[in-house]
């Protein structure tokens, strides 16, 4: 019998079978369903038309809803999509529903929570979803957003779905899922304090295209991938859907069981890893002591480059931010960077979850608990300059015009978010360069893409931020 790779087991588990395939059709069985306030409205209109004006999800501990991406706007139509949530969640008793409470019905701008420990509001769902518990290794989560294949950091399958099929779950708590074959992706060495996932995914990206992983599962391995951080895996995964990809997925350490002991939501998980025979339809490999820090020029993730030849790109604003780029580890890379520097250009910084908000007041630059006399996260950058918003996806898929950091005319940015389509992050005259948080500071400082060697040089400790 062939072997499997960790995402064909899982599936093969789900679908209640020994073995399957790649290109192979089955039904599998749902551990979390997760939607939002852009996709969920939607989502639960289609539920309600085709199992009717009554009916009830098919369980509904497993069903996450999180109001992330239109939080901080007066646009009335977002705040209409919060409520059509709230009254969902009310009418079927879901248990999981992170309500931005301070939104209302009205024409005026939210005010935000004042301490981001004391709002039942929680920001981003691909940050929250682990944060609070809701994902394991060897299960299966499927969402309503494209991103949700970050949680295959922590060793499950996770992939964004449609409405309409996440309507379907929602009845049936099943789908009908065609199994991808499986990309191999080795980084060999230890993590430069230079580099962080964010330059990995690009590269990766970079040699195979936007399109080349169309429907495959990308898997990071190698003791390039054990050395990075949970959070930092996260990036990688985050960002398989720019190349086409189905899912990412890492392999399960004491890294990642640490962190979901600590967290989970359930007391119990399978941990499942690839056969020493799983077959792979291609494979590729790098060296962590050869990459440098890169950056995806406008306007695609796949149009590579390394910061150094990029370095005369004159640059108009800076963002530090979203899923991909707004963890705490995220923060701590920018911080340490802009320590008793200032910013020459506009720079928003927008926390990916309000846990990750708390954690910037709380610790220092080393990622432990500041004392007195110390500086928070927030406070270092708040010092350069930069603009410090409240936790939400903000300018990462642009919004309505009163959104926090979103690029309103021709503007150059750069940013570590996942996206550089034109106008992704605002207006289609904009042009948007993606990088890892250190290159995105390091150009804060000086005005134009800079490489982050030019101001680190030893690895930026992070401590226990981000560990459990």
């Amino acid at each position: 019998m062939a072997g499997m790779t960790m995402t064909e087991k899982i599936l093969a588990r789900h679908a209640g079978k020994s073995q399957v395939q790649p290109g192979e059709n089955v039904w599998v069985d749902v551990d979390i369903l997760m939607t939002h306030d852009v996709c969920g409205p939607a989502t639960i209109s289609i539920f309600h038309q085709e199992f009717g004006a009554k009916a009830k999800v098919w369980d509904g501990d497993k069903v996450v809803v999180i109001p992330d991406h239109y939080i901080f706007t007066a646009d009335q139509r977002c705040h209409r999509n919060v409520q059509v949530l709230r009254d969902f969640v009310k009418e079927q008793g879901l248990r999981y529903f992170y309500d931005a409470e301070f939104v209302k019905s009205e024409p005026t701008m939210p005010n935000p929570y004042r301490d981001p420990t004391k709002t039942s509001y929680r920001g981003v769902c691909h940050k929250v979803l682990p944060e609070e518990g809701h994902v394991r290794p060897g299960e299966l989560l499927l969402g309503t957003d494209s991103h949700t294949c970050t949680a295959g950091a922590l060793g499950q399958f996770a992939t964004g779905i449609g409405n309409t099929d996440a309507a379907f779950v929602l009845g049936t708590g099943k789908l009908w899922l065609k199994v991808p074959p499986t990309m191999k992706f080795t980084f060999h060495g230890t993590i430069p304090a230079y580099l962080t996932a964010k330059d990995l995914i690009l590269a990766v990206i970079g040699q195979i295209g936007v399109g080349g992983a169309t429907y495959r599962s990308m898997y990071f391995a190698g003791d390039g991938i054990a050395s990075l951080s949970l959070e930092d895996r996260m990036t990688l995964t985050n960002m398989t859907i720019e190349a086409g990809g189905k899912n990412g997925v890492c392999d399960v350490d004491e890294k990642t069981l640490a962190y979901v002991r600590h967290r989970s939501k359930r007391p119990t998980w399978d941990v499942v890893r690839d056969d020493p025979s799983a077959g792979y339809c291609y494979e590729a490999q790098w060296d962590l002591g050869t990459l440098q820090p890169l950056v995806a020029k406008p306007h695609s993730p796949d149009n590579r480059d390394t910061a150094y030849n990029c370095r005369d790109v004159k640059l108009d604003q800076a963002y530090i931010g979203s899923c991909t780029g707004g963890k705490i580890t995220d923060m701590i890379f920018a911080a340490n960077i802009l320590k008793g520097r200032r910013v020459k250009i506009p720079t928003y910084v927008v926390p990916g979850s309000t846990e990750v908000h708390a954690d910037m007041k709380r610790l220092n630059l080393r990622g432990v608990a500041k004392k007195a006399d110390e500086k928070s996260v927030e406070d270092v950058l708040q010092e350069a300059g930069c603009q410090v918003g409240a936790s939400g996806c903000a300018a990462c898929l642009g919004g309505p015009g009163d959104t926090f950091g979103r690029l309103q005319h021709s503007e150059v940015c750069i940013s570590t978010t996942n996206r550089n389509f034109p106008g992704r992050m605002g207006s289609t005259k904009s042009a948007v360069y993606l990088a890892s948080p250190l290159t995105v500071a390091a150009s804060a400082l000086t005005g134009h893409v800079t490489d982050p060697r030019d101001y680190v040089s030893e690895p930026i400790e992070t401590g226990t931020a981000g560990v459990v």
